[in-house]
């Protein structure tokens, strides 16, 4: 399916990769979450990431996190398609998931040199934050395109395709034959 699968690395791959680019001299920038439906937003905020450091390093959600914090509907990407769509993005150097509920653990295992999250994260509330700024890093905020989220996404989804499920069971809505 191509190169992207060399950047999916396994927990320890990436801290060793880490380490690697920090012996080179590079500064490492991490950013983590669920991507579930990858969007402008998303884009956007991974290429203002990019741009804070040398290499980036994301840290994605597990299917089984992903259902803890946002419903037994969720994701609506496996694991495997977020990893691989995120993996494709030049902006992105290497992925690796997490199963926890929060990137705490991963994250004072890579040890990055930055750490980054969304604008509507105070820097106390960030997983992570500690161990980074301990280590002498950074931990900075993104701004946020307004109006994207993937929630927002499934909920247009949802009100658009409702009325054509209304119009199929009274059977109505054929979209592929004629009139």
């Amino acid at each position: 399916m191509g190169d992207y699968k060399a950047k999916l690395l396994t927990r320890l791959d990436a801290r060793d990769q880490v380490k690697e680019w920090q012996r080179e001299g590079l500064r490492v920038v991490f950013t983590n979450g669920c991507f579930d439906i990858l969007h402008a937003g998303h884009v956007g905020y991974l290429t203002e990431s990019r741009r804070l450091g040398d290499r980036l390093i994301i840290g994605l959600n597990s299917d089984a996190s992903v259902r803890r914090i946002k419903g037994p509907l969720r994701p609506v990407c496996s694991e495997e398609d977020r990893a691989a769509v995120l993996s494709a993005l030049r902006a992105v150097d290497a992925v690796t998931l997490f199963d926890e509920d929060t990137p705490e653990e991963l994250i004072g295992l890579l040890l990055p040199d930055i750490l980054v999250k969304g604008a509507d994260w105070a820097v106390e509330n960030i997983a992570g934050a500690k161990a980074v700024l301990a280590q002498g890093g950074s931990v900075l905020n993104v701004p946020l395109l307004e109006g994207r989220s993937t929630t927002g996404i499934i909920e247009r989804i949802v009100a658009a395709y409702a009325g054509e499920r209304q119009l199929t069971a009274r059977g109505g809505g054929d979209r592929g034959g004629t009139p």
